[in-house]
């Protein structure tokens, strides 16, 4: 049985100062997968992130989740419903402590225990580790952890993941998507993964779309995903 269409977007025109990167741009994302989004740098793919979270003006279509329009939506009432973003870079508080970032994310939330907490910092047992540590002290993979974790105290029925793995050493990427392969498969969180990587794209991914100059020209199942001279092709600066 098939699940529900947890978000799409139709014709979806967005982009800055009134010029437009996306060209009319559709996809459609079902409850519980995680669906990559690859192409070549500059092809609109952040574009794309930002206009699902609010932070880039819908300019004509529309972003649909869980039957109803959004595109009109700023981006923190996207997040209330559930949309949760981890940007490109990251973008932690840096003077805030893990705790105070942690904190930041949970009020999205009306009620956090302390077993949320447990959860999260189960998940990623550094931060528990550098709790009271400031967020601009710690590496770019710790950052990474942090920003998934502020995330996910809010509990989202989707996450946003825009370039998870950039500056990041190999063994933080590997653990990265290993961690989100199991939130997925625990919790059914669905995913949507913005990446170069084509490690951590076949790591986690269950099938991916194409974009090119602001359109999705290819859609790849997991046969796909296992084709690495077509996925480089894909992935070519």
């Amino acid at each position: 049985m098939r699940k529900e269409v947890l978000l799409s977007t139709l014709g979806l025109r967005a982009g800055y100062g009134g010029k437009p990167v996306l060209q009319g741009l559709d996809l459609t994302v079902r409850e519980g997968e995680i669906v990559a989004v690859i192409g070549r740098n500059g092809v609109g793919k952040s574009t794309l992130m930002k206009s699902l979270i609010g932070l880039v003006p819908v300019m004509d279509g529309s972003v649909i989740y869980r039957g109803e329009a959004v595109e009109h939506l700023p981006a923190h009432k996207r997040a209330r419903l559930g949309v949760g973003y981890v940007p490109q870079g990251r973008d932690v508080f840096p003077r805030l402590t893990v705790a105070e970032n942690i904190a930041v994310g949970a009020m999205l939330k009306r009620a956090v225990t302390q077993a949320d907490r447990d959860r999260v910092l189960d998940y990623f047992p550094i931060l528990r580790e550098r709790w009271g540590q400031r967020a601009g002290t710690m590496s770019g993979g710790q950052q990474q952890q942090l920003a998934i974790g502020r995330v996910l105290i809010a509990d989202p029925a989707l996450i946003l993941l825009d370039e998870p793995s950039e500056g990041i050493q190999p063994n933080i990427v590997q653990d990265i998507a290993r961690i989100m392969v199991e939130l997925n498969r625990t919790t059914g969180v669905t995913i949507v993964l913005v990446e170069q990587n084509i490690d951590m794209i076949r790591a986690m991914a269950q099938r991916c779309y194409v974009m090119d100059k602001g359109r999705i020209v290819a859609e790849l199942d997991r046969d796909g995903l296992a084709d690495g001279a077509a996925m480089r092709r894909h992935l070519a600066v």
